[in-house]
């Protein structure tokens, strides 16, 4: 249906209809150059072959709490557009997950597209994933971010969306309004990923233990620097 394979901008939103294939997005100059998160999440998910027919709203549509693409929307405030038999709603991405595998929609609904704003000038995104290969892993955890700084260097604003940590996307307010104001340094992020370790609420499974999520949860803070620590996982 060409009405599902729409791509491109209206007005200040980034419309991405429900047929259009990953590997479209991978390509496209706009989520190359202004939604960084999202290109890097795409190149993280699953392999090749299957970025060339899969969808990012079949990703979003599976609730998985390890979907690579759900936390980058979430931290660039995406909106769902819904259809169904009462006609058309949007609603904010993270309001769209219920628990795992599970998502709002009801009898008869479908989601139509969804919709990126236009980031603001001077934003800076990324997307850090652990899985237990490179290549065709679920995450163990992960992390999106997006945050801007002042001329001094200090965080004027910050979103961090953890998945794989708990039964749906996981955003702390508190680990946010205390990283903002202060400079993006190792002794930040570390005191912050104490707070993080509290926010998340991981399970055991085949591929971790909670207590191993929890610490990623809080480490992976670190990649937020310029010189990112290695191996802190």
């Amino acid at each position: 249906l060409s009405e599902l394979q729409q791509i491109g901008w209206q007005q200040d939103e980034f419309y991405i209809g429900a047929a259009v294939t990953q590997q479209q997005l991978l390509d496209h100059a706009v989520i190359q150059m202004q939604y960084n998160v999202l290109y890097q999440a795409l190149n993280e998910l699953a392999s090749p072959p299957i970025r060339h027919a899969a969808t990012l709203v079949g990703n979003l549509c599976s609730a998985s709490p390890a979907a690579d693409s759900v936390p980058p929307l979430v931290v660039m405030e995406a909106s769902v557009d819904i259809e169904g038999p009462d006609g058309l709603r949007n609603l904010p991405v993270d309001r769209f997950f219920l628990g795992p595998g599970q998502n709002c929609l009801q009898t008869g609904e479908f989601v139509r597209a969804v919709r990126l704003p236009r980031p603001p000038q001077g934003l800076v995104s990324s997307y850090h994933k652990i899985g237990k290969r490179k290549a065709l892993a679920i995450a163990v955890a992960s992390l999106a971010a997006a945050y801007r700084l002042t001329d001094g260097g200090e965080v004027a604003m910050i979103r961090l969306a953890w998945g794989s940590v708990g039964p749906t996307v996981i955003r702390s307010g508190e680990v946010e309004e205390f990283i903002c104001g202060k400079p993006l340094t190792q002794d930040v992020l570390r005191q912050a990923g104490v707070l993080a370790r509290q926010a998340v609420s991981p399970i055991d499974d085949i591929r971790a233990s909670a207590d191993y999520r929890r610490s990623l949860a809080g480490n992976l803070l670190l990649r937020l620097l310029p010189d990112a620590v290695a191996g802190e996982e």
